[in-house]
């Protein structure tokens, strides 16, 4: 609740309150307009039109929600993983299908994120109608909430494109029909780029020029500048043709406002992180105010309650890849055997050949990581109350004390309770509830300046901008400069930089990468590969004669 008093004005506790008085929107589309909301008993003042906005803003929250869209897309990555421990966590197989490619329409991961989509998209499509209503009827004030919502929706419709390429069109309130797709799913995914790509270029002129203090955590201009990068970095995929200088011309455009790089990587995920000067766009959270958060339960092991003094257990679930978790490391020349038990961070030695992984250079990055042996606020060690002894199935090798080791044993049925490093991206609060008040990262410089990066190495591999960019990322990281950049130097860097920000599977496809075998996945050909998006949801399916389902599917 502190940062609100501290950099919301009064016209931006207005939003706040929109936030914690917003009723969701109901799933259906097309939902029924009440002839009693009229221009002359509407919103009239512009507290009243930000704590409308509000509603809009908080149809955001579920990016940071357990079964939605930041897991759908995560878990299908290199980059976390969910195991089964004994009778935790199979749900179905759902978690599994997800890890291994082997996406289903029934799935409720995608079902939940599908809703969560169109119910943002109905919210802003409903607030635009009643603006638009507001403007007819000539308050001058209206438009550029209007170009707010629009930016709101363009972002909401990125990851739906992103996510299941040709999705349904609805950008009209008072329209009876069921929405529809393409029933050519290229044509219908270009429609929808199109979409995006020209509702960003009408509204940008239109917005708020300002960054910070009321235009914080809101659709400004550097917001949709950023939003426009990433769309544009990711057109050879959504269209077939690549866009590096539009790329380039609006990473420049960003980095204009005066966005520049935290001291410290960490800065940008603190409790209150709403001081960082490299973020650009989050989704505000706060645990009592604005709750939604909650990934200090998703992951943290049963024990980490007494770890962290949490007013809940939290649920064991997300951990990190070994594979990935060593791509920080940089090895020595004999970096020792592969041991089943982890030492710790506290013992890395680039000069002990029995380390397990020997290191050189220590990247700061690591911090995101919760590895080795676990303690409780008094310091004591902690254990798991779980453990059950060498008789019972893949018992964690470090017994019952707790000791997060980089390996895990297998995906299900009897993943190790201890095994992978967990997340802690996201600095996590002494005495915290299930909701964190952190306010989750959407844009932020480093991304802008990696993404130009490429967009220039893409078009000469020998650039030297390029590589100064990557190379002031990596500056930042206490790791040391490349001298030359090579694709799996910027494509590792992206990923150690971008760590759970949801850009891995963009990443991993646009870098050919996303068909490649990972721990518990086989490989496959990715070209063509109706994995490189998800299902339409099947219950959406079944609803509406209108929706074509995507083709493998």
């Amino acid at each position: 609740m502190k940062k609100y008093k501290n950099i919301f004005s009064k016209f931006s506790v207005a939003f706040m309150l929109g936030l914690m008085l917003a009723v969701p929107a109901c799933t259906d589309l097309d939902e029924e307009i009440y002839s009693q909301v009229t221009p002359d008993n509407f919103f009239q003042t512009p507290e009243e039109f930000i704590s409308a906005l509000g509603s809009a803003y908080s149809g955001l929250s579920f990016i940071g929600n357990h079964r939605n869209l930041w897991s759908s897309n995560e878990l299908a990555t290199d980059e976390i993983m969910v195991t089964t421990k004994g009778g935790d966590w199979f749900d179905g197989g759902q978690l599994i299908q997800i890890h291994r490619h082997q996406f289903q329409p029934d799935n409720p991961f995608f079902n939940d994120a599908w809703n969560s989509v169109y119910n943002a998209i109905g919210t802003t499509n409903r607030l635009i109608f009643q603006f638009e209503e507001l403007a007819a009827n000539g308050n001058p004030d209206a438009e550029a909430f209007i170009a707010e919502l629009r930016g709101i929706r363009a972002l909401v419709y990125y990851w739906a494109l992103d996510a299941w390429g040709n999705v349904p069109l609805s950008i009209d309130f008072t329209d009876e029909s069921p929405p529809a797709n393409n029933s050519d799913f290229a044509a219908g995914r270009l429609e929808v780029y199109n979409f995006i790509e020209s509702e960003l270029n009408e509204i940008i002129p239109l917005l708020d020029p300002n960054v910070g203090g009321t235009a914080y955590g809101r659709m400004n201009q550097a917001t949709a500048l950023s939003l426009r990068t990433k769309l544009y970095l990711n057109a050879g995929v959504f269209t077939g043709t690549e866009q590096w200088d539009k790329v380039i011309a609006d990473a420049d455009a960003v980095m204009a406002f005066g966005f520049t790089l935290s001291p410290d990587h960490h800065d940008n995920f603190v409790i209150d992180n709403q001081s960082s000067p490299e973020n650009i766009f989050v989704v505000p959270y706060d645990k009592v105010f604005a709750g939604g958060f909650n990934w200090v339960v998703m992951h943290n092991h049963l024990q980490g309650q007494v770890k962290y003094g949490l007013t809940v257990q939290p649920w064991n679930g997300y951990a990190t890849l070994e594979e990935f978790y060593n791509s920080y490391i940089d090895p020595v020349t004999n970096p020792g055997p592969q041991g089943p038990v982890w030492r710790g961070l506290a013992n890395f030695d680039p000069n002990d050949d029995t380390t397990p992984n020997g290191v050189g250079t220590l990247d700061d990055r690591l911090g995101n990581f919760q590895v080795g042996p676990q303690f409780a606020l008094d310091g004591s060690p902690l254990e798991d109350p779980g453990f059950e002894g060498e008789g019972t199935p893949s018992p964690d090798p470090d017994g019952a004390r707790i000791n997060f080791t980089p390996q895990n044993n297998e995906l299900w049925p009897n993943g190790w309770r201890q095994g992978g490093p967990r997340m802690q991206k996201y600095e996590m609060e002494i005495g915290g509830t299930e909701n964190m008040s952190n306010d989750f990262v959407i844009f932020r410089l480093a991304d802008i300046m990696l993404s130009k990066a490429e967009a220039l190495w893409r078009l000469d591999n020998g650039s030297a901008e390029a590589l100064d960019l990557v190379n002031q990322v990596r500056v930042r990281a206490g790791v040391d400069p490349f001298t030359t950049l090579t694709p799996d130097q910027l494509f590792d860097e992206r990923g150690r930089e971008m760590w759970l920000e949801m850009t891995r599977r963009q990443d991993q496809i646009r870098f050919g990468k996303w068909g490649d075998a990972w721990w518990e996945k086989e490989a496959y050909t990715q070209a063509g590969s109706q994995y490189l998006v998800f299902p339409i949801p099947q219950v959406a399916i079944d609803a509406s004669a209108a929706l074509n389902q995507n083709p493998g599917y």
